[in-house]
């Protein structure tokens, strides 16, 4: 059982969302991004982008709370891969504060993004995530992902290029 409250966001949410967002990216894209890429991360424009999909629910978005903090949220909905079944739904992001890092706070957010695709009428899932964020996919494999290694690609960020991995699961 876990200690976290997780909920669905509101649009009040949209501004805490965008810092755990960016502070968390910061973290954990330290090694793959260009430094000036990592301050480039402007909260203004993730405030935006995570206030539109609270309030058109694309994504869905559930958020953890510590107490009245809060520490990580998910952000799922269908998949976005073109060709893939209707019943296949997908992990658009998944974000922990780094100090929350191996606290179950992860756990907590994808037991619920789970149940909420479930809900959705989904049996599958699937989620892209950098092959040199070895954190993440660890996490990930921990919940019962498998990569689909004939999945790889390269995508652009700014100036940086990063190879990306799909990884894939029954709902259960």
């Amino acid at each position: 059982m876990s200690s976290y409250l997780v909920r669905a966001a509101t649009v009040r949410d949209a501004k805490t969302i965008a810092r755990v967002h960016v502070t968390t990216a910061q973290a954990a894209y330290r090694e793959l991004l260009a430094q000036d890429q990592l301050l480039d991360a402007s909260l203004e424009q993730r405030q935006a982008f995570w206030r539109e999909a609270i309030e058109y629910s694309e994504p869905q978005v559930q958020v953890a709370m510590g107490g009245e903090d809060m520490v990580g949220f998910v952000g799922f909905d269908r998949s976005r891969d073109k060709g893939t079944p209707s019943t296949t739904g997908e992990i658009w992001s998944l974000y922990v504060m780094p100090e929350q890092w191996s606290q179950g706070v992860g756990t907590a957010l994808w037991d619920a993004a789970n149940d909420g695709l479930k809900e959705e009428g989904c049996t599958k899932v699937t989620i892209w995530v950098p092959v040199r964020n070895e954190r993440a996919l660890q996490f990930f494999e921990h919940v019962g992902f498998k990569r689909e290694m004939t999945t790889l690609k390269t995508v652009s960020v700014g100036s940086s290029k990063i190879e990306e991995v799909r990884l894939k699961r029954d709902l259960a």
